[in-house]
């Protein structure tokens, strides 16, 4: 039977550990969202908190988000002699893919780094084992506030998103590309469906949840003081990066093989 100062040399094991650990505390997120009381003026200011720090950096991304989509859409179409169809695929591009992506960076990057933060210096000045000690759960009084008002507003800013690239990528094919409003708004109504939106929407409440989660383990398990809160910020944003690309690729698989195309 092998020691566990030997199986912590085993390649991998440290990462198993992490990603159960991860895993685990996300499943006491869960559950805690359940029970009560629960911390409504935690998540109002934490919601608010972080929907200033990420409106305007995602309304400043989303114009060129959705322009260059449409740009680069609408010149393959002219090529192939499908302008017609540069509408439907921008506008699907954007909400299906862009859209979510965007304001999960985002947030993860913005909101989730200003939560890592804030519990990463809870941990190192012990007010989480003061609050353990005291019979407070620290997932249901600092966490599931921070995680819900995350996946809120990523589900409303994912919405902001879709509008703002739809319009930019509307206004740059038909300026600049000298497209037809008509042809734009009909392929776009001939092969969206609305599931195309319920995917978006649910990408970024996912994407929420897995930011928030990330950037809460992170910051409850910090080393080496005030500069492992630093390192722990900074993991947290590459860790969530990693992962949502791979979510994405998952959710999209499923979602093409469940729902069919409208012209199917």
């Amino acid at each position: 039977m092998s020691s566990p100062a030997s199986s912590a040399k085993i390649p991998g094991i440290g990462m198993l550990r992490e990603t159960g650990n991860l895993f685990a505390l996300g499943l006491d997120i869960v559950r805690g969202i359940f029970q009560r009381p629960f911390q409504l003026r935690e998540f109002i200011q934490q919601a608010w908190f972080i929907a200033s720090v990420t409106i305007l950096p995602t309304a400043l991304v989303a114009i060129p988000f959705g322009a260059v989509i449409s740009l680069q859409f609408g010149s393959l179409a002219r090529q192939l002699g499908a302008q017609s169809y540069t509408g439907a695929g921008s506008v699907l591009a954007t909400v299906q893919q862009a859209s979510p992506l965007v304001t999960a960076l985002l947030v993860a990057g913005a909101g989730g780094s200003a939560v890592c933060a804030d519990i990463g210096a809870r941990t190192i000045r012990e007010e989480i084992d003061a609050m353990e000690v005291l019979g407070v759960s620290a997932v249901q009084r600092l966490i599931v506030p921070r995680v819900l008002a995350m996946m809120l507003v990523a589900l409303l800013l994912n919405g902001m998103v879709s509008v703002i690239g739809v319009l930019g990528g509307y206004f740059f094919n038909v300026v600049l590309q000298g497209g037809t409003p008509g042809a734009y708004l009909a392929s776009f109504s001939a092969l969206a469906q609305l599931p195309d939106l319920w995917v978006g929407e649910l990408k970024a409440l996912i994407f929420g949840f897995i930011a928030a989660v990330v950037a809460s383990y992170r910051g409850l398990n910090p080393s080496g003081g005030p500069k492992g809160v630093g390192d722990a910020v900074n993991q947290s944003v590459v860790i969530t990066f990693l992962m949502l690309f791979v979510v994405n690729f998952v959710i999209t698989l499923i979602y093409l093989q469940i729902v069919p195309g409208k012209l199917d």
